[in-house]
Order: structure tokens, then C-alpha cells, then sequence
């Protein structure tokens, strides 16, 4: 079913499930055991490699000492791409592997379902099951999903996200692909892994936490089973983002920012997405800047541009970021959540338009940084007309825009993108 027909007049409304999981400290040391108990025999795990952590190394060793057999491709991208996915596919088959494990964030994750996908079909590419449920065979290789990262919740959502680069080289596409079929096995949620993410990049998956509250309790969608998860989401980001970016040895920010990411992608699993996220796979999809990133920028955007349709929905969510509404109309309170969250973003030293984002900017960028030529030119966000216009296009076909709050056309989201790349936050505040 495509979302268009979910959403005219969706009177019948589509709870998805979660799978299983363990969550808190120590919890990634019991993967040996619970891979058994799974059936594992031969284990593809697939990670970006972590680079400065010996995280992998420890999984692995683990799984090994009780048994299993591992093949490590440590080559997904932040962004994961199509031939990162191919690639994972083609060493799964060669090996005759009979499951996976991904350690990581979100790309990880996302790399590991559209593999399981591709190899449930034949091989198959994973750009076939674009959309929604277009995969045919429920039955795939079982999928441990561990978390080094809290930003996507990648390990208990319906949802993947690639960009394909193959079918237009000079025009790759980021989509999302939900799908029934892709759920983990099993996720690992351990905060103690979330020690030796950096600092930028932190803030920036925190932002991917808040996008994911916000914008399934404004959906249009409208959702009642998501509502709640999505404002607690929300106020745990509030809560524990700063602690968990400026001193992030410390148990209680890792672990809150660790809960808020995990129940905010139950809320959009059946709550819906909007606009922060199209406008983040369109960046993403051109520069292959950082997803969170790209949120954290857009998010204010996108707030101001939809709180006329939903005022009390975001004085709720000015409260739940710790503002006092006492006395406040709903306008007022949505203005003051609109001001916190330009304030979080400020206070975790994120850049506040994508003009501004540089090769320099932040760790771990790939702003630049290739394999492919596309990549390898695209240096510098421009942000002229053309970007704009390119961005806006792609942002009307991603699959996350016809639940946002309030309708999109090209006419009415084009100032939001040119807003995002050159605008000044202050402007949103007067």
C-alpha cells in the first residue's frame, strides 16, 4: 500500500510491531549467547568499522569464543549506499553465511535490513523494494542489531533508509523503504557502547531524536498509540542531549538519550515523519552530509512552517522541553518551543544553516569525500537557486512528506529549503 492511500482518508490506522530487545549496561555482552539461542552458525557482521573503538573487535571475539563462525564487511557508509548493501550481499553469499549482525549506528543498521531484503530475493538489489512492503519473501536471515549510536533507532523500526547511486549516477535518490519483512531479530541497546561517540556527532544523533518525536505528534497521521512515546521522547531529549554531549562518560546522559531514541522510533513506526526528514535524505542524497545533522538544521524550519496547524500540539511540546506555559496561549507556547529548540541546538554547537556546514565542520563529515565522482565533486553546499530547486523536488517525492503537518507543494516548501541553507535562525523568532 503506498502512503498516498494510507493518508486519504486514512480512517483505519496501522500499528507496526517492534522486535524484541536488551537494554541497559552490559547488555552487548550477552550477544554470543543470544546469537545460539538464534540459531547462528555463520555470522555476517556488518558496521562502518567504528574507527577509533575497538567495539567490532570485542563482538566479534565474543561471538567466537562461543562458537560462531564471523565474516566482518566494516565498510557501510554513513548514508548507506546501494553498493554498500551489494557488496554486504555478495560476501554473505560467497561465504555462506546464514546470518547478520550489525554493530553502529542507523547506516548500519539500515545497510543490514536492505542485505537481509536482497538475499531473501536471490540477490536481488536492494533498490527493487523501494516503497512500501515490496518485498516478497517474509522469510529472511535473522538480524542481531546493536547500537553504538542514539539517533535513529534503525533496530526496532519497520523502516531503511539507502541512496541509490546506480540508477542515475548524476542524480543519486535517498528513500526510504518500509517494510514488515526488514524488522531485527534482535536489538541490542547498550549505553556503555555510546562512550566513545564523538562529541559532534552525539549532538547531531541527538537531533535525529528529537526530529523523530516531534514530527509523528504533529503528523497529520495523527496517531494516538504514538503520542505519548513521541512527548516522552521529547522530554528525555530535553532532559539528557547536553549531559550526554558535553560529558559523555556519564551513565545517566547515554542511557536517558539512549531510552529517548529507542521510544521515539516506536513513535514514528506508526506515528509518520514529515518534512525534516525529506528535506535531510534530499541533502543527504546531494552533499551526503550527516542525517542528523541535516535535521538538527532543519528542524526549526519545519517547526516554524507547521505550528499554524498545530499550535497546541507544539505547546505541548514546549512543555515537555521543560518550558513554564503557565499563562501562555498555545501560540505563545509553540513560539517558546520553537525558541528552545533553537536553543538545544546552540548549546550542543551544531551549524545552524547547511551553508555553513564545511569539510571542517564536524568529524567523521564526508562532505567531498567520494568513492564515487558525484560525491568527489560535490565540495561545498552551494545553496543558489538551482540546489534549492533540486532539494525541493526531491523532498516532494520522499516518502516521509505526506505525513507532515501541514500540506506540501513546491510552492509552499521552497522557502523552508532556501531557509535552511542560508536563513538566519533569529528570523524564526521575531
Amino acid at each position: 500500500m503506498q502512503v498516498e492511500e494510507l493518508l486519504k482518508p486514512f480512517p483505519i490506522k496501522e500499528f507496526h510491531p517492534f522486535p524484541r530487545a536488551l537494554m541497559g549496561p552490559g547488555a552487548h555482552e550477552i550477544i554470543g549467547p543470544e546469537a545460539l539461542k538464534l540459531g547462528f552458525k555463520k555470522t555476517l557482521i556488518m558496521t562502518s568499522g567504528l574507527r577509533g573503538s575497538d567495539i567490532v573487535e570485542k563482538i566479534a571475539g565474543s561471538m567466537r569464543y562461543h562458537g560462531l563462525e564471523v565474516v566482518v564487511y566494516d565498510k557501510v557508509e554513513s548514508n548507506p549506499k546501494d553498493y554498500n548493501v551489494m557488496d554486504a550481499v555478495a560476501l554473505y553469499q560467497e561465504n555462506q553465511c546464514d546470518s547478520f549482525v550489525s554493530i553502529g549506528g542507523g547506516s548500519s543498521h539500515d545497510a543490514c535490513k536492505g542485505a537481509r531484503i536482497s538475499v531473501a530475493h536471490d540477490g536481488r538489489s536492494v533498490n527493487e523494494f523501494e516503497g512500501f512492503n515490496q518485498s516478497e519473501n517474509p522469510k529472511n536471515p535473522p538480524h542481531i542489531a546493536v547500537s553504538t549510536t542514539a539517533g535513529t533507532g534503525s533496530e526496532t523500526s519497520w523502516a531503511y533508509v539507502i541512496t541509490d547511486t546506480t540508477t542515475d549516477p548524476d542524480n543519486p535518490h535517498k528513500y526510504v523503504a518500509f517494510d514488515d519483512h526488514c524488522l531485527a531479530t534482535l536489538a541490542i541497546d547498550d549505553p556503555v557502547l555510546y562512550y566513545d561517540c564523538p562529541i559532534d556527532y552525539t549532538a547531531q544523533c541527538g537531533f535525529d531524536v528529537l526530529a523523530h518525536a516531534s514530527e509523528p505528534y504533529v503528523s497529520r497521521l495523527d496517531f494516538p498509540p504514538s503520542l505519548g512515546n513521541a512527548l516522552y521522547a521529547i522530554k528525555l531529549t530535553n532532559q539528557h542531549l547536553r549531559q550526554a554531549v558535553w560529558n559523555g562518560q556519564d551513565l545517566g546522559g547515554r542511557q536517558g538519550m539512549m531510552y529517548a531514541q529507542y521510544i521515539a522510533a516506536q513513535a514514528f513506526n506508526s506515528g509518520g515523519l514529515g518534512i525534516i526528514h525529506s528535506i535531510s535524505h534530499a541533502v543527504s542524497a546531494f552533499y551526503d552530509t550527516h542525517h542528523g545533522l541535516n535535521n538538527a538544521i532543519a528542524l526549526p524550519r519545519v517547526w516554524a512552517f507547521n505550528m499554524p496547524t498545530q499550535y497546541q500540539r507544539f505547546a505541548d511540546i514546549a512543555e515537555a522541553m521543560g518550558v513554564d506555559t503557565h499563562g501562555l496561549t498555545a501560540p505563545q507556547a509553540a513560539d517558546a518551543a520553537l525558541a528552545a529548540a533553537i536553543r538545544l541546538l546552540r548549546d550542543v554547537g551544531i551549524p545552524e544553516r547547511f551553508t555553513d556546514v564545511t569539510q571542517d565542520s564536524y568529524s567523521k563529515n564526508r562532505l567531498g569525500q567520494g568513492p564515487t565522482k558525484f560525491y568527489e565533486q560535490a565540495t561545498v553546499i552551494s545553496g543558489d537557486d538551482a540546489d534549492v530547486d533540486r532539494i525541493t523536488k526531491h523532498v516532494l517525492g520522499d516518502a516521509c512528506t505526506p505525513g507532515n503537518a501541514k500540506e506540501c507543494t513546491f510552492e509552499t516548501v521552497r522557502p523552508v529549503v532556501e531557509h535552511s541553507m542560508n536563513g538566519d535562525l533569529d528570523d524564526l523568532l521575531s
